[in-house]
């Protein structure tokens, strides 16, 4: 089972949006997927920093992988609105670790109107998709790939999340395979 989590205020068509396509995709790998109630963000706010006005992304995980393991989860997705950062980096959009088994993503700078554009809902949540399929192929031990349509290549920009699709690529797909041990 895939568990997604929200975390603070997200809005909840997104929380849903994403709950559905994962839920479409992962059951080919034995996975359906459940969304648990909203935590709030208080236990994260030792992960602040106040220069930046952003949150420390790796602080989110552990947090993120005790409640899947509690809930017997293969996986666990953290999503939040809190805008996400790591060391070296100006932002994130989301981060995994694949021993935790947790993976968070951030939808602060996925809304248009953060680059000054008009609201989108419907690129919102493709945006927000992609992360979410993202994070969860570095859950189940994907790299980045260098097909830039393929979900699993590296966002350095929100340009770079728009030419991409919402799905693996070949490759990653047979590697992922491989790795939850289901062959087609």
């Amino acid at each position: 089972m895939i568990l997604i989590v929200p975390i603070g205020t997200v809005d909840g068509m997104v929380t849903e949006e994403i709950a559905k396509f994962v839920g479409s995709y992962y059951p080919h790998f034995g996975l359906t997927v459940e969304i648990s109630d909203a935590i709030p963000p208080e236990p994260f706010l030792k992960a602040y920093n106040s220069l930046r006005r952003q949150f420390l992304g790796r602080a989110f995980l552990i947090t993120l992988s005790e409640l899947g393991r509690m809930r017997n989860a293969r996986a666990v997705l953290g999503i939040t609105s809190l805008d996400l950062y790591e060391e070296g980096l100006n932002f994130i959009f989301g981060l995994a670790n694949s021993r935790l088994g947790a993976a968070v993503i951030s939808t602060f700078r996925l809304r248009p109107e953060f680059y000054g554009k008009l609201p989108n809902r419907r690129l919102f949540v493709e945006r927000a998709i992609k992360e979410a399929m993202h994070e969860l192929g570095h859950v189940f031990g994907l790299p980045h790939c260098p097909k830039g349509e393929c979900v699993m290549h590296f966002s350095n920009s929100i340009i770079d999340t728009d030419i991409k699709g919402p799905l693996y690529c070949p490759t990653c797909l047979r590697k992922l395979e491989k790795n939850l041990g289901v062959g087609r």
